[in-house]
């Protein structure tokens, strides 16, 4: 494991794009401060940048550093979810503007995968996570599953013997408002 840690994390610090596994599906992930390989995998992906992804953090104590205004629900949401959550937070910081949606929230969910926790706490930032597919296309459920042409174009694919996902669909996504509003985007 270790040797692959070390590979990703001197991918993401130059700058580039790595294939991981998370807790839910394998993703497309990058320095999520970082605009320029931000926009390289919203070109991987043939996505509008309109179109915001989300970043995996290590810990619920991190969240704080890149959002303005944490709801105290936020707290509870996360500590208590028994499956894989992302949580749209209002106020967006610290981050690559291309990443931030255009109304200033940010997707963030805390992952709970034994590799790719590891990865973000060596690397020490948020790390983008992304469905590794082309854009409108189904999302791929293992590694097999993906296409070629994202493998091709990433700069490293961590191996696939720390695949053990939790789930084998993308996370349940929940946004909050600063007032404390709540809105199920995705079970």
């Amino acid at each position: 494991m270790k040797d692959a840690l070390n590979s990703a994390v001197n991918i993401l610090r130059s700058g580039g794009i790595i294939l991981y596994p998370t807790d839910t599906i394998w993703g497309i992930g990058c320095d999520a401060t970082n605009p320029e390989a931000v926009d390289r995998i919203y070109k991987i992906k043939q996505r509008e940048d309109s179109k915001s992804m989300l970043v995996l953090i290590d810990k619920v104590g991190r969240i704080p550093s890149y959002v303005s205004e944490m709801p105290d629900l936020a707290w509870d949401l996360v500590e208590l979810a028994d499956k894989p959550l992302t949580i749209i937070y209002p106020n967006a910081k610290g981050l690559a503007k291309n990443l931030i949606a255009p109304d200033g929230s940010v997707g963030i969910r805390v992952a709970n995968h034994d590799f790719c926790s590891k990865l973000i706490g060596r690397f020490g930032k948020p790390i983008v996570s992304t469905s590794a597919n082309i854009s409108g296309k189904p999302y791929p459920k293992s590694f097999c599953d993906i296409e070629e042409e994202i493998k091709d174009k990433v700069d490293f694919i961590v191996p696939e013997e720390f695949d053990h996902p939790i789930s084998d669909k993308p996370s349940g996504i929940i946004m909050l408002g600063v007032n404390g509003e709540i809105k199920v985007i995705r079970e």
